[in-house]
């Protein structure tokens, strides 16, 4: 059986498909959205695809890009994938359902069994998606519904899949993700805490929640490429990336004090109840008693505000690995929409 969660992130690939010139056009961003600059989003996509390979090691599989595809680079909405099982998505957009061809056929290739979504009524966009390595919890959002849900569910029978709906423009991804097998991270807006309040209710295992100051820092990837005598790998959003990491290194006290009360956030563990204190790295531990947060709850120190990368630093046993993609973020990407990382090696 082995260890619950010991799945979650275990990869030797990741593919990733080139930003086209169409992307800056307007043809693919969108109406409402601001300019693109092409050659910045071009180098952000490069360098992701450079810690890809030569920082975790994994074997990059590079899509040429497709210019009647200007999304295509957002290939994390076009498939799901658990162990050799790879899920084409049908993503709500019509213009995007041709992205998934050359995202099946690379999957094919390496050997993953291929399931369809056959039914018209259905839409699931990838990055709804989360798999915390034992159970998934599907957002329920502009892209995603019920029935896409219900085919994921059929797919993975081995997993419980929940449903989270999404109050927000986001996917779920973009509100939270995983900093490691047992920690749920989540951004601090007010649909961040309401999709993990609700996973709290629909869930059988325990969690830390880590909330973050910035919604973006959330949408993070904890892999482990399986290095020999290396730690896991957490792929996140660099600071400059993130608005309320970026006002503390430049020490705005205008929003010091907003700031503060979300630092103070920090962790919720659910599952247990009794008195314990103590501390850690500077942050006071307690035991809640009542309420809907029961569980351990890690109070940081005041008055220091603490910004997204400080909290993602307080993560055990993992090597943070920022990446930008501020500019592909104008498109609507995040790290979880811009790669596909899957292993083609048994799991001990």
């Amino acid at each position: 059986m082995g260890t619950p969660g010991e799945g979650l992130g275990r990869c030797s690939h990741a593919l990733i498909r080139g930003v086209p010139e169409s992307l800056a056009s307007g043809e693919g961003a969108g109406a409402g959205l601001p300019a693109l600059d092409l050659a910045k989003a071009q180098r952000e996509h490069g360098v992701l695809g450079g810690k890809l390979r030569q920082r975790l090691g994994l074997q990059l599989l590079e899509l040429p890009p497709e210019e009647s595809l200007p999304l295509g680079p957002l290939l994390g909405d076009t498939a799901v994938i658990q162990g050799d099982t790879a899920l084409i998505t049908r993503p709500w957009s019509p213009a995007r359902r041709p992205e998934v061809d050359g995202v099946r056929k690379a999957l094919q290739d390496l050997g993953l069994r291929i399931v369809e979504m056959g039914d018209e009524n259905a839409t699931l966009d990838g990055t709804d998606v989360l798999f915390t390595g034992r159970e998934f919890f599907v957002g329920l959002s502009k892209w995603t519904n019920h029935r896409g849900a219900e085919i994921v569910a059929d797919t993975f029978r081995d997993f419980a899949v929940s449903t989270v709906p999404v109050s927000s423009p986001s996917h779920l991804r973009g509100l939270c993700g995983m900093g490691g097998p047992r920690t749920v991270v989540a951004g601090s807006s007010e649909a961040a805490q309401k999709a993990v309040r609700a996973m709290a209710v629909l869930t059988d295992h325990p969690y830390a929640s880590l909330t973050l100051p910035d919604d973006a820092a959330a949408d993070c990837l904890f892999l482990r490429p399986g290095l020999p005598g290396v730690p896991p790998f957490l792929l996140h959003r660099g600071g400059g990336d993130l608005p309320n990491s970026q006002e503390v290194r430049e020490g705005s006290s205008s929003t010091t004090a907003t700031n503060q009360r979300k630092g103070s956030q920090a962790f919720l563990v659910g599952g247990r109840r009794g008195n314990v204190s103590g501390s850690m790295g500077g942050a006071t531990l307690s035991w809640l008693e009542e309420g809907p947060g029961c569980g351990l709850r890690i109070l940081l120190p005041s008055p220091h505000f603490i910004s997204s990368l400080q909290a993602l630093q307080k993560l055990s046993d993992v090597t943070l690995v920022p990446v930008s993609c501020s500019e592909l973020e104008k498109a609507g990407a995040g790290l979880s929409s811009l790669c596909l990382v899957l292993s083609t090696r048994p799991h001990s």
